[in-house]
């Protein structure tokens, strides 16, 4: 282990990659295999850091997934390394709210600063372990040696040598394809997002270069009211962009901060004719070079379908040339301008104590499929415009109703009146499954007046 804590930026917003992200679950929780993103970046923060050397900084709406993932890996994280920002306000702030709470924990240390949602090779974190004693006179950077001319990355242009790294002449902005191929045969490198900073020479140079970023911090430890004040503005603008003490050490490594459709397609495994598929059946005729991704169990079939992105879910379907899949985010601003929850949320809602799938609905009516994981308990709540009928499919249902509690067996039902206090939890070992049927006049999530929640929700 070395003497290097960490922070993971989690707060992602979602919208790079919907329909499978949504606002309410960026892409740093999506599972393409058998871990998320985010749990990949925890295990390798693992490597340099203890559990309670790392901190996550997130928004409230994922603050429980951050420690729902941690959990599943077998670890219990503090809750105080756990830092909700009040609003989003890009990466300085960010990062300077976790670099105060690690000074005020362990005072003055090396940290590094690692995205939740990036595909890094193993044995990166030895090369970045390595870059430590470049930090009390160099704010670090690391920068991906090119394997092609990528123009949706940053480029960083390193100069003269400097121990593992090199000092770092010109951050350069996302180039158009030729520029990008002049940038590499320069020697720029990728610009990864990713930092190893000390902390006071990182508070010093903040104070330099966004002065009112930094005072805003100083001036109240009540992280509402320092956030209420302070400007959007990432860590390269803010900071790196503008110091002459920046240094950047290589990194030849695999890495992708999959930012799009063609990004994914990279990562999935092929076939003979480099089409990239997952979770459904293909049948796919002169077709190549395609994205397919289902999980809906459905035949998908292209005919004479090249270089596409094809992403099917329950209430959503993309399709568009992989060359154009930075242009999703569009589809997720128009959405948000239609109000269309969409846009925030998936058929599958994820919750504190499980998840639901809603399988229809209509104004007068919903049926979800509710999971509730073993040993957690929704909120003490009522709803005045809808009652729900429960049927148990699988596991044990503790019911408490208007201050009576009963338990329900598989195939056994129960029936909620509006206006009746109710909870839902699962005393098991083992998921409880069951099915909702909501009816009424209003059946929307706002509907819900709460009385106790274990989650801390209002």
């Amino acid at each position: 282990m070395t003497g290097i804590k960490s922070i993971i930026l989690a707060g992602g917003s979602g919208t790079r990659l919907w329909p499978l992200s949504r606002e309410m679950y960026p892409k740093q929780f999506l599972k393409f295999g058998s871990r998320s993103l985010f749990q990949e970046t925890v295990l390798r923060c693992l490597e340099v850091s203890d559990i309670s050397e790392i901190f996550v900084v997130t928004n409230e709406a994922q603050k429980f997934f951050v420690i729902g993932h941690i959990k599943e890996l077998g670890f219990t994280i503090p809750p105080e390394n756990v830092l909700v920002e009040p609003e989003g306000r890009n990466t300085l702030p960010a990062i300077l709210y976790g670099m105060k709470e690690i000074e005020r924990k362990f005072g003055n240390s090396t940290v590094g600063v690692f995205s939740s949602d990036h595909v890094l090779d193993m044995g990166a974190m030895q090369t970045i372990s390595a870059a430590e004693p470049l930090v009390s006179d160099f704010l670090v950077t690391f920068g991906v040696v090119p394997t092609f001319p990528n123009t949706g990355y940053g480029y960083v242009k390193p100069s003269e040598p400097l121990g593992p790294g090199f000092r770092v002449s010109e951050f350069r902005e996302k180039p158009d394809e030729e520029t990008a191929k002049k940038y590499i045969n320069e020697g720029c490198l990728w610009n990864s997002g990713m930092f190893l900073f000390e902390t006071g020479l990182f508070f010093e140079e903040v104070k330099k270069h966004a002065p009112a970023v930094f005072a805003c911090f100083e001036k109240s430890d009540d992280i509402s009211e320092v956030y209420s004040g302070v400007d959007k503005i990432s860590v390269d603008y803010g900071i790196m962009e503008k110091s002459d003490r920046v240094a950047v050490v290589k990194l030849s490594r695999k890495w992708s901060d999959l930012g799009n459709f063609a990004a994914l397609y990279d990562e999935f495994e092929k076939d003979s004719a480099e089409n990239a598929v997952q979770g459904c059946d293909p049948l796919l005729f002169n077709s190549e070079g395609n994205l397919v991704y289902s999980k809906s169990g459905k035949i998908v079939s292209l005919i004479d379908v090249k270089d596409m992105v094809v992403v099917d879910t329950s209430d959503a379907l993309l399709v568009c040339p992989k060359s154009s899949s930075q242009r999703v985010k569009e589809v997720v601003s128009e959405l948000k301008e239609r109000d269309d929850e969409r846009a925030y949320i998936g058929q599958t809602v994820y919750r504190p104590w499980g998840s639901y799938t809603l399988l229809e609905a209509s104004p007068g009516h919903k049926i979800k499929n509710i999971a509730v994981l073993p040993e957690h308990k929704l909120s003490l709540q009522l709803h005045y415009h809808r009652s729900e009928h429960w049927v148990v499919v699988k596991g044990m249902a503790c019911v408490d109703v208007n201050g009576e509690r009963f338990f329900l067996r598989p195939g056994e039902s129960t029936f909620i009146r509006a206006g009746e206090k109710h909870r839902l939890s699962n005393p098991g070992k083992v998921p409880l499954e069951i099915i909702e049927v909501q009816l009424g006049e209003l059946v929307d999530e706002g509907d819900i007046v709460r009385f106790d929640d274990v989650y801390g929700r209002n």
